[in-house]
């Protein structure tokens, strides 16, 4: 048992309090921009791909990457990545091509068609980007912060992940 005071415990419950609002934030927040991301393909006539296959694409830009590099590399967390990929190839938004090194391994990249769904989710971030400065929603500085506080929590949750305390 530990013991605090009072004013101790109210501050945890606070920190707590906040930590899980954040938590809650940062998933409202991703699936608000899978869904305006869908709305933007509807708009421009897009509807064969969904906006976590357009995520994929965008992330992947002008990379060539294996599946597993998907992951590490932050381009995709989600457990169905192989899924995608079969579709993307299927729809001819990606080329597939089995390593030479490793025959057990694929390589990825974009099609002429993927490059198109990049570019369209590209200009989206883009007006995104000049929305929200030019109506002072963020700053540079507002949005490095915000980034910078990110990072130390990706950082903390990954040294959990790998147990270092």
């Amino acid at each position: 048992m530990s013991i605090h005071s009072p004013i101790e415990q109210n501050a945890a419950m606070g920190f707590v309090g906040q930590y899980l609002d954040s938590l809650a934030l940062v998933e409202r927040l991703h699936r608000l921009l899978l869904d305006v991301i869908k709305d933007e393909f509807e708009r421009v006539g897009v509807l064969e791909i969904n906006a976590v296959q357009a995520l994929l694409l965008f992330n992947i830009g002008d990379n060539e990457v294996t599946a597993g590099e998907l992951k590490s590399r932050g381009y995709y967390q989600g457990s169905n990545v192989s899924y995608n990929l079969k579709k993307l190839v299927e729809m001819g938004y990606m080329h597939h091509q089995r390593c030479e090194i490793d025959r057990r391994s694929v390589r990825v990249r974009l099609t002429g068609k993927g490059r198109h769904i990049r570019d369209v989710v590209a200009a989206l971030f883009e007006r995104h980007a000049d929305g929200l400065q030019s109506r002072g929603v963020l700053s540079a500085t507002g949005i490095e912060e915000i980034n910078m506080a990110l990072k130390r929590v990706e950082r903390y949750w990954t040294d959990q992940i790998r147990y270092i305390y």
